[in-house]
């Protein structure tokens, strides 16, 4: 097939991404790196306005048993993570929404609902936006805010010997999809916690914050297209490798991983969704990034370290394994 004829499908998200930003002119005023998990623009001295839209489609991004508070509410979270990652709080929330034309008043107000409570959860606003029709339901995000830009904490920056770190366990978001989607059982109690990774899921912004303002921490990303994927960015930006040695399988993911015949390992490192921030940090401030953390309530696990050889690999019975560059992707992906 010629070059110029290869469909969407075929490239993938990533793909896409690169041919389009190929096509853009540089702007030589950005704080951030194109690639990272926002964008941002100086606006006076070290300060800068940073931005960030991301999109949420109802036949990929809604899961079976989802309703529509829920779906705008993640929204609105999804955008929030990557704020947290940076360690900028979102002042204001623009909405564009894609509404299929049967669509009733009581689902526009779950909508709107959604996008109110995901973004006042967070101490932001929904300022404005715009509608239109669609064929399916679309609900893009866009968040604003402002910060120092050097205490950003961006995807380049670790360093060898630094701590890899993440603010909480993996594997649920991809165990409830599948508790809801194939014929398997498990205890009540973990259903519910499973099943509530996937429609409520939680945006880590005030360890975000925290974390940002202890100036511990020397890289980080949003975790939310798969730990593996998370690692493996980093890795590129910052021209490193890791060595992960504790892999931090939640017990709920493990036990479904147990009960249905799962790898918890693929649970825990490809299956996405866990909007958990993924960071290197200082060794000789490791003490002052868990401090960090526990001050806002939260939980820093560490899990590895960072190398200087550019290789991504856990520590499995012993022996070093690589860990695959993939997660989840738009286009590839099913949904």
């Amino acid at each position: 097939m010629p070059r110029k004829s290869r469909v969407v499908g075929e490239l993938g998200e990533r793909r896409v991404i690169e041919v389009l930003r190929k096509r853009f002119d540089v702007f030589s005023g950005s704080p951030v790196p194109f690639g990272d998990d926002v964008a941002a623009v100086s606006i006076d001295g070290e300060r800068v306005a940073v931005l960030k839209a991301d999109m949420l489609v109802d036949r990929t991004d809604v899961p079976c048993g989802m309703s529509l508070w829920q779906g705008a509410r993640k929204a609105v979270i999804m955008n929030v993570s990557d704020f947290a990652a940076k360690g900028v709080q979102p002042l204001a929330v623009l909405v564009s929404l894609g509404l299929p034309r049967m669509m009733t008043m009581g689902d526009v107000e779950d909508i709107g609902e959604g996008l109110n409570a995901g973004a006042r959860e967070y101490g932001a606003y929904v300022v404005g936006g715009d509608t239109g029709e669609a064929s399916d339901v679309i609900v893009a995000v866009s968040l604003y805010g402002t910060a120092v830009w050097s205490r950003l904490m961006l995807r380049s920056g670790a360093k060898a010997g630094d701590v890899v770190a993440v603010t909480g366990l993996f594997g649920k978001p991809s165990a409830g999809l599948r508790l809801l989607t194939e014929n398997c059982t498990v205890p009540s109690d973990v259903r519910e916690v499973l099943v509530d990774s996937v429609f409520m899921p939680k945006a880590r912004l005030r360890e975000g914050l925290s974390l940002a303002g202890s100036g511990a921490v020397t890289s980080s990303i949003d975790s939310s297209d798969g730990l593996a994927w998370s690692l493996h960015e980093l890795g590129k930006m910052s021209r490193v490798g890791f060595v992960i040695d504790c892999l931090p399988l939640a017990a709920e993911a493990e036990l479904f991983a147990k009960r249905c015949g799962v790898d918890g390992l693929e649970l825990a490192l490809y299956g996405g969704e866990e909007y958990e921030l993924v960071v290197t940090v200082k060794p000789e401030r490791w003490s002052d990034a868990e401090a960090a953390v526990q001050s806002v309530g939260g939980k820093l696990f560490r899990v590895g370290r960072v190398t200087g050889e550019k290789q991504i690999v856990q520590i499995l019975d012993g022996k070093k394994q690589p860990i695959e560059a993939r997660g989840w992707e738009h286009f590839k992906s099913k949904a």
